[in-house]
């Protein structure tokens, strides 16, 4: 990326909007955008092509950042997701306006409920047109309100720069979040296409009367505000400020101390990591140092899977509700007493719950730690792991919960149909755990077959487990992929489909053919939502609703250029998994479409 042109970008419109940029076009601030982009590290941004749009992109491309486009706003979104979750910075999405904006709404919430800082550009109709009926208008702002931090509308060229600089450093700062920048196409433009198009469209300079010498004159001011009025900060007081203020950790020495004494007493201690506790780390070194030496059996959640690796001593995965029961110091970092805990009433009750996170909403909801540090979690860790005390007693502990572990691991095993047709589930991912590389990233998405594979597959290392978060949003998978292969060029990366799942976001196959990404995409088919058709029919007595086909997906990813393999019986997973890798190695998506038979080994696993 060359940075004379990054800082023509980002300092002519400084001294003026409508300076030249190099081959003598007009400054535009589609590259003032990218300008602030590239001075900020982002390497790539998602999109799909819109033109309310269609400066940034180009001005992107022009200073060296990959333009990857996806066949969806919502996969665009999930992928800068993904490459915030992956990378530790702002993963950036740009999207046209209206139906741009709206089609991004559920993976823009789904960034907020996962905390990842992801920033969304929106394009909007010209300033001058807005609501009168122009293509595409609607309140964007209103929409977006819920989901994001901050969201601001840019209504000068001078105000581009320092709203985006803004907008990246809000979605990092405290809890992480996505923030939406609306930029309407006049603030996009050059200011002389600007110009003719709004002389076309309102017919100003055409009609001489008094009315239309009025009109001449507004649109000669407006532009004046659009393109030449300085910028002041103004535009950011009120209530979206305080989304930026900082944390407050006073008290935190205190607490780290009481946390320090109930640790040393403690006859049963368990922690459980959340993704929380990985967020904005590049480098997990330091965190999986603390966790070690502090000793303490280790669950980690969602993200945080991977951090200590595929097999260590001190990571559980099984019967993590029973421990919680046993325990008499409950260690939570990065996650709130919610369903997955259970609401705070799974246990622990006749015991301390010590609780760092950044949200304090979180550290409060629904039952109230007695220790609460409201701090990055990873930074937690690592200072109570400084000094930290060891106890032998925690020697029985530990064996009790190893041994539940393995009859809990022989328990699965036992389940598995190696021989079968159609393929058994279990058999499939004990066998893809055995072929997995070191470098895999998993990307989870889909309801009966990918929980079943979170009871098997262990990510082999911090920064490898990618699954919709709280949300638990569907249609995750496309998109996830597309990211994770855009940042991760040096990793194999694995999706994990259900059938029903994977029709949101199949298309993403022709994204990654086209910009050279290879993921592995593996489809487990059984013709239905079979999550939700085990208990419905079990409740209520029928399946309306959950049955699908058994479609041939392998052949739907050779049409849009990869490679589509099908597995029917299970004697034939770990041959096709080998050519699946190799072929994936030729620079191509690979799709394994598996043929799954019933199952009743998630029997009562519905979530609501």
């Amino acid at each position: 990326m060359s940075s004379d042109k990054v800082a023509e970008a980002t300092g002519k419109q400084q001294e003026s909007p409508t300076a030249m940029h190099r081959g003598g076009a007009p400054l535009h601030g589609g590259l003032i955008v990218a300008g602030v982009l590239a001075k900020q590290g982002v390497e790539e941004i998602f999109t799909l092509c819109g033109g309310h749009i269609s400066p940034i992109l180009v001005g992107c491309e022009e200073l060296g950042i990959k333009v990857i486009g996806c066949r969806d706003e919502r996969s665009a979104v999930f992928a800068a997701d993904a490459a915030a979750r992956l990378t530790g910075r702002c993963g950036v999405v740009v999207v046209t306006a209206g139906p741009g904006v709206t089609n991004a709404l559920t993976a823009l919430k789904n960034a907020q409920l996962a905390q990842s800082p992801v920033v969304l550009l929106g394009g909007a109709t010209a300033m001058l047109l807005k609501g009168r009926g122009a293509l595409q208008d609607i309140d964007q702002m209103s929409l977006v309100a819920s989901a994001v931090k901050l969201r601001k509308r840019c209504t000068s060229v001078a105000a581009i720069a320092p709203t985006v600089e803004r907008a990246m450093q809000v979605a990092r700062k405290g809890v992480p979040g996505p923030v939406f920048v609306e930029l309407p196409v006049d603030v996009l433009y050059a200011e002389d296409t600007v110009r003719k198009m709004m002389v076309g469209e309102t017919g100003g300079g055409k009609d001489k009367s008094l009315g239309g010498r009025a009109l001449a004159n507004y649109i000669r001011y407006y532009l004046w505000k659009t393109f030449h009025r300085p910028f002041t900060w103004a535009a950011f007081r009120g209530a979206d400020q305080r989304a930026i203020n900082a944390l407050s950790f006073q008290g935190a020495s205190a607490a780290l101390g009481r946390s320090k004494t109930l640790l040393r007493r403690a006859k049963r201690p368990m922690l459980v990591i959340g993704s929380q506790a990985l967020t904005g780390l590049r480098d997990a070194s330091a965190l999986r140092k603390a966790v070690e030496a502090l000793g303490v059996p280790t669950w980690l959640a969602g993200g945080a899977r991977g951090l200590l690796g595929r097999n260590h001593d001190l990571q559980f995965r099984h019967a993590r509700g029973k421990s919680i029961r046993q325990a008499d110091l409950l260690v939570l970092c990065g996650v709130p007493f919610d369903f997955r805990l259970k609401y705070g009433l799974g246990g622990a009750r006749g015991g301390s719950v010590v609780a760092a996170n950044l949200s304090a909403n979180e550290l409060a909801l629904n039952r109230r730690p007695d220790v609460a540090l409201q701090m990055h979690p990873a930074d937690f860790l690592v200072a109570l792991a400084k000094d930290a005390p060891t106890n032998s007693s925690w020697n029985t502990w530990v064996d009790e919960i190893r041994a539940r572990e393995s009859a809990r691991d022989q328990e699965i095993a036992a389940t598995s149909k190696p021989a079968v047709s159609p393929v058994d589930a279990v058999h499939f991912f004990l066998r893809l755990e055995e072929q997995l590389p070191e470098n895999a990233i998993l990307v989870l998405d889909g309801g009966d077959f990918v929980g079943t594979a979170a009871y098997i597959l262990r990510p082999r290392g911090p920064h490898a487990w990618l699954d919709p978060g709280v949300f638990g949003t569907l249609g995750v998978g496309g998109g996830f992929a597309v990211g994770a292969s855009a940042v991760r060029k040096d990793a194999e990366v694995w999706l994990i489909y259900g059938d029903g799942s994977s029709a949101f976001s199949l298309a993403e196959i022709d994204t990654c053919v086209r910009h050279g990404f290879a993921p592995i995409i593996v489809v487990g088919t059984d013709a239905s939502w079979e999550q939700i058709a085990r208990d419905q029919t079990a409740l209520l007595g029928a399946p309306t609703g959950t049955t699908l086909l058994r479609t041939a997906y392998e052949v739907v990813a050779k049409g849009y250029g990869g490679v589509g393999l099908e597995i029917t019986e299970g004697a034939q997973v770990d041959r096709i998994l080998e050519v699946a890798r190799a072929r994936s190695k030729e620079g191509k998506p690979v799709l394994i479409n598996v043929q799954l038979g019933k199952s009743k080994f998630r029997e009562g696993s519905i979530s609501m």
